[in-house]
């Protein structure tokens, strides 16, 4: 059995490593001259050579268990870990015109006045709240009806705004968080679900490295045996027996089964080659439905003592009705060691996400957003300096993929291919943080691996 694998970014990368560890024949190809996808990690000088920045362009952590620390250190990487600092586990919410701590407990929540008794009332009736989901929920409504609007307006749209790009307004809790509706089933309250489930889940920690994200595709490249870089697929097809014949720039090469881990864009076109006649028409238009929304990343510091705010921290988000240009604040130099000179600090700022007007802000010419970006960091951290000592901007035209209603129409199509050996392993099936693609992967050729596969991995 051959497997061929189509992008090189964590989810091709993991997928490729697991099943050549298990002694698997496989290709990957992949497009660019860099592996990793959507992670990039660029360390720069500072000008008087003091230091040096790390600009994570990408994800900027890791979320992970035990286990996931046992499979780094076969790939090498334990030396070169950088767990989050303690304070990072603070987070701020921008209200009523500064950032203030999202309570992180009962009693935070209980005695605290971010939110009002009217919330803290409807948290504590969570548990007794008989109500049950329908068919195309979204997020904002599954915590208006369980919760409040006040949590949806102050904790659940920043979040998601920040983490994800989204809205929660469009995205489906089915898709997006479906351990949500497992819990209301299963215990009837989604406290009650967490409280039971506590234990289960097992201490999760987060983290990078030492050189930023890009070394851990980096560290899977580098372990991979038959992996093609700067090798584009122009084309696939069918075989009458079943297999797959792959066309790239270095030629044609036949698997037996075939599995897509690139952007829905690029899986479009491929399931639209010519000589595959039309057959996967369906799945070609609903993945080129998925939307996803631009977000331009800006990386600004400022010398520590122009800087009033103690950043005690791992940032600030801001909800969408406080009227702010950026979705949120990393702090980077309160959450990882070694991010910039030691005397000054990092900020990395997320413009852009599902909305509309959102969408106008990431595409502002870079002064533009250089120059209001700064306005709102020096007004809301107490920031004296005219100017950063350093800046720099990443942007993404298409960032991460929205799990609105359009991708249910994308989950169906996948399960109908499956029969075809034609897979997917990518951030837009089955879960998009870094932790959820290098799950499915391990997952993925695990099965592949026994030849038992089913239709949800």
């Amino acid at each position: 059995m051959k497997i061929g694998i189509i992008g090189a970014g964590i989810s091709g990368l993991t997928l490729a490593y697991e099943l050549q560890q298990r002694g698997i024949d496989y290709h990957l190809w992949e497009a660019s001259a860099e592996p990793g996808g959507y992670i990039h990690s660029q360390r720069e000088p500072a000008a008087n050579g003091s230091g040096t920045y790390l600009r994570e362009q990408g994800p900027n952590s890791l979320l992970g268990d035990a286990d996931l620390l046992l499979w780094l250190d076969k790939l090498g990487l334990t030396p070169s870990l950088s767990f989050s600092k303690p304070v990072s586990k603070a987070r701020y919410i921008f209200r009523n015109g500064q950032y203030r701590e999202l309570p992180s407990g009962p009693l935070s929540l209980l005695f605290g006045n971010f939110f009002s008794w009217k919330t803290k009332l409807a948290i504590l009736r969570e548990r007794s709240n008989k109500t049950t989901s329908f068919e195309g929920e979204t997020l904002a409504q599954f915590f208006r009806r369980r919760f409040s609007d006040e949590i949806v307006d102050y904790a659940l749209a920043p979040f998601v705004a920040g983490i994800y790009a989204g809205d929660p307004e469009q995205l489906l809790v089915s898709e997006t968080f479906p351990m949500l509706l497992n819990y209301e089933r299963e215990y009837g309250s989604v406290l009650r679900g967490f409280i039971k489930n506590q234990s289960k889940a097992g201490r999760r920690q987060s983290f990078s490295f030492r050189n930023g994200m890009q070394m851990l595709p980096d560290a899977l490249a580098g372990h991979l045996t038959h992996l093609s870089m700067n090798d584009p697929v122009s084309q696939i097809s069918r075989a009458d027996d079943g297999s797959w014949r792959v066309n790239s720039r270095t030629g044609t090469q036949t698997v037996d089964h075939l599995i897509l881990a690139v952007g829905t864009d690029a899986a479009a076109r491929l399931v639209s080659s010519p000589d595959l006649k039309g057959r996967y028409r369906a799945f070609a238009d609903a993945l080129r439905q998925v939307d996803y929304p631009a977000m331009t990343a800006v990386h600004s510091a400022y010398k520590r003592a122009d800087v009033t705010h103690p950043l005690n921290g791992f940032g600030g988000l801001n909800p969408r009705r406080e009227g702010r240009f950026a979705a949120g604040h990393i702090w980077s130099s309160s959450t990882f060691d070694d991010r910039c000179p030691t005397d000054e600090v990092l900020f990395t700022t997320f413009v852009g996400g599902a909305h509309d007007i959102n969408q106008e802000k990431a595409h502002q010419p870079d002064e533009v957003i250089f120059r209001t970006v700064h306005q709102e960091l020096a007004d809301a951290f107490g920031i004296s300096a005219s100017q950063p000592t350093f800046r720099g901007i990443y942007r993404w035209e298409r960032a991460i993929p929205q799990y609105t209603e359009r991708i249910v129409a994308v989950k169906e199509q996948v399960e109908a291919v499956r029969a075809d050996n034609l897979l997917v392993c990518a951030n837009w099936y089955g879960g998009i943080s870094l932790s959820d693609c290098m799950g499915k992967a391990r997952t993925l050729a695990g099965k592949l691996a026994s030849g038992s596969l089913i239709n949800n991995f």
